[in-house]
């Protein structure tokens, strides 16, 4: 009892649930940070000018492109769907992040770019785990498999 205690083996029964905490804060800070360039056209064209003024060909493009995949991934990690698949053009994403946005940064102005690309390392090789529409998903899929085995 006291060794469960001190090992905390309570947390080892719940470890499926850690990748949620991970999940909502990431997911959150994505989508917050992005709906600004989303939801504003002025926003969207101030972001295609820092672009631009980066030497990014396409600026207007490239704004769009990185906007949509930002809010679409932040709300797909969020919910945890399809996570390993929206986890690629999110790290994609980031590390363009680093090359463009970041070039010539400090380490800690680098951080959160960093930290949003080892996130999504994390959900890449880790999937969404518990609450998750992929685990809600895999469940139906292993129900139904279980069913046209006994049928």
């Amino acid at each position: 009892m006291i060794s469960d205690i001190l090992l905390l083996r309570f947390f080892e029964k719940y470890k499926e649930y850690a990748a949620l905490f991970i999940r909502v804060i990431v997911g959150s800070f994505i989508v917050y940070g992005v709906q600004d360039n989303v939801f504003s056209s002025h926003d969207m064209e101030r972001f295609a000018a820092f672009l631009e003024a980066r030497g990014t060909p396409y600026p207007m493009f490239a704004a769009f492109l990185s906007a949509y995949t930002q809010m679409i991934c932040g709300v797909c990690i969020a919910l945890g769907a399809a996570i390993r698949l929206v986890s690629i053009p999110f790290i994609i994403n980031f590390v363009a992040a680093i090359v463009i946005a970041h070039r010539g940064d400090t380490f800690q102005g680098m951080f959160p770019a960093l930290m949003m690309i080892f996130a999504g390392l994390f959900f890449l090789f880790n999937g969404a785990g518990k609450p998750s529409v992929d685990d809600w998903v895999e469940k139906r899929r292993a129900g139904r498999a279980a069913l046209s085995l006994a049928g």
